[in-house]
């Protein structure tokens, strides 16, 4: 996973959350990693200056607020409790599909690459993943989950779609659905 948060040089900025914690006074904070594994750089506004000259545009999605965040289109970001909503909210009116699983799971880790190639097929269509674990079990709960995987989808911060088990046929017409909707 990779979370991208951009903020002011001006002041300096503390975060905190379950995925890590930093002080910055730099104009974008990265994180990166998954479950107990994070690690995070620094970059200042003339590396970023550079940095954009060199990448050109960005397939990245992002909201105002006191924070910008951003996901990259095309792949599946990994998010845990702390960046599950921030997340959504920044995908606005998009399709977002999440993909909720544990590491123990057979069916779980048959259906993941399937997962991934969508992502790749539908970059207009935000994909996320949560792992289930002890320190994820608030969010989980608080999307009902029951057996792994589910898959949740929303539109506008809503689940509107729900797929229950390894059902890449289900999951695919479920998103189409979304998606015209």
């Amino acid at each position: 996973m990779a979370l991208q948060l951009q903020v002011p040089l001006t002041r300096s900025a503390s975060f905190s959350s379950s995925c890590g914690s930093w002080t910055s006074n730099h104009s974008i904070v990265c994180l990166s990693g998954g479950g107990d594994q994070w690690s995070s750089a620094r970059v200042s506004r003339s590396v970023l200056e550079k940095r954009r000259e060199k990448i050109g545009g960005s397939r990245s999605l992002r909201v105002r607020s006191s924070l910008d965040v951003a996901v990259s289109v095309g792949q599946v970001t990994e998010v845990c409790k702390d960046t599950f909503w921030p997340l959504v909210k920044a995908a606005g009116d998009k399709t977002v599909v999440l993909d909720m699983y544990t590491q123990w799971c057979g069916p779980c880790k048959v259906i993941a690459p399937k997962f991934k190639e969508l992502s790749e097929k539908y970059l207009d269509v935000v994909f996320l993943k949560l792992d289930c674990n002890k320190d994820n079990k608030p969010l989980a709960k608080e999307l009902g989950i029951k057996v792994v995987p589910t898959f949740k989808i929303l539109k506008d911060g809503k689940v509107v779609k729900e797929v229950t088990g390894a059902k890449f046929d289900d999951l695919v017409g479920a998103i189409e659905g979304a998606r015209s909707s």
